[in-house]
């Protein structure tokens, strides 16, 4: 029995050594990288591989509006633009359509806003904008829908006429 307590002692001071090395981070033990060594602001940017390149897949896709011809006319299935110039400050001008649309029978101003220089007008059963911008020569009167292109059809033309009429000098 005398022979195992200094066995018993080379064990446990073996065993203790080994503990202190592996929890002391002795870099035998110890698995690292050195991405990871600095600090979190400068660690790459992992992305996924579906996000690190732009959506592309409608990039060649043509307008769905009418095209134009050789001769520079619109072509029969677009509608032409119907608005004419005035000139005078757009206020002005915004302020003078405001008085002829109010006198304009049939017509009803839905809503106006005058930051934007727009008239919401329901007109012989059409809903339209009447729409007043600034120019470099004035102010240009338009009839547009609510995505911005010309108002098509009877209505919106028979009013820009008459606004024309009304506005001209």
């Amino acid at each position: 029995m005398r022979h195992s307590r200094p066995l018993f002692r080379v064990l446990a001071i073996g065993l203790l050594a080994a503990a202190v090395l592996g929890t002391s981070g002795c870099k035998w033990f110890r698995k690292g990288s050195d991405l990871y060594a600095g600090s979190p602001e400068t660690r790459p940017l992992e992305v996924p591989p579906d996000l690190d390149r732009p959506d592309t897949s409608t990039a060649m896709a043509l307008p769905e509006t009418g095209s134009v011809t050789r001769s520079g006319t619109a072509a029969a299935g677009s509608p032409a633009p119907n608005g004419f110039a005035v000139a005078g400050e757009r206020d002005e001008v915004f302020a003078r359509v405001g008085e002829v649309l109010a006198a304009t029978e049939g017509l009803t101003v839905v809503n106006r806003a005058q930051l934007l220089g727009t008239y919401d007008v329901d007109y012989g059963n059409t809903k339209f904008l009447v729409r007043v911008t600034k120019t470099d020569t004035g102010a240009y009167v338009a009839a547009v829908d609510p995505r911005g292109l010309p108002a098509g059809g009877e209505a919106p033309q028979r009013l820009i006429a008459a606004l024309k009429a009304a506005l001209a000098p």
